[in-house]
């Protein structure tokens, strides 16, 4: 293992308990050897309800199912579409603390949504990207032993109907867009690509490494 090589793995479409589990798994048996790592991936609809998340925020889920998580955060929407990034990293090892990490991952994705002349900003209130006044992305992470799980949700092109079926993230007055709606240039395969490349720079890692599913 090279510990200045952040190793990512790109998983696809996938269901979200299962996903949850294999962070959990890897987190909970990980050592000094375990490289970090990204996760890439869609997830099948499914809200997930952090640990500070109040029912009241949960309007009409309808069909598509709710499912209590470990992490910090409130109630927000996967679907397919949206990119999702688990960063399974050794906040120790690294001298990384949980602020600098969500600064890094709020970064990349302004740095990456530049790319297409779209302007966006972290908020001091509230985690996440937002472009004025609607969000673009969602944190979430959890830090057990040290080392964290869980991340980011980056809205591409996918159908935002179902985030109007919750108070995304807790709050009332926020409206969600993404990717899609604000330029024609938006590949979600090199939107994946340029946000790695930016991971890796604000983490401060010197490599990228593709580990096979």
């Amino acid at each position: 293992m090279n510990k200045n090589t952040l190793y990512y793995k790109e998983l696809g479409l996938v269901d979200y308990l299962p996903t949850w589990q294999a962070m959990q798994n890897l987190t909970e048996n990980r050592d000094e050897t375990t490289p970090d790592q990204i996760w890439l991936l869609e997830h099948y609809p499914v809200f997930t309800q952090g640990q500070n998340g109040k029912p009241e925020h949960i309007l009409a889920p309808g069909d598509i199912p709710v499912v209590q998580v470990d992490r910090g955060g409130q109630i927000t929407y996967h679907g397919p579409g949206q990119i999702v990034a688990y960063l399974l990293i050794d906040l120790r090892r690294r001298k990384l603390g949980i602020r600098t990490l969500v600064t890094a991952i709020e970064q990349s994705v302004i740095d990456v949504l530049a790319e297409y002349g779209i302007k966006a900003a972290a908020r001091p209130d509230a985690p996440g990207v937002y472009v004025g006044n609607s969000k673009i992305a969602s944190l979430g992470l959890r830090v057990k032993r040290g080392c964290s799980y869980h991340g980011l949700a980056f809205n591409v092109d996918m159908d935002l109907e179902p985030f109007s079926r919750i108070n995304p993230c807790g709050l009332t007055n926020i409206k969600m867009t993404q990717v899609k709606d604000l330029t024609d240039s938006g590949d979600i395969e090199q939107i994946k690509t340029r946000l790695l490349r930016y991971f890796s720079q604000h983490l401060g890692y010197d490599n990228l490494k593709l580990i096979k599913a």
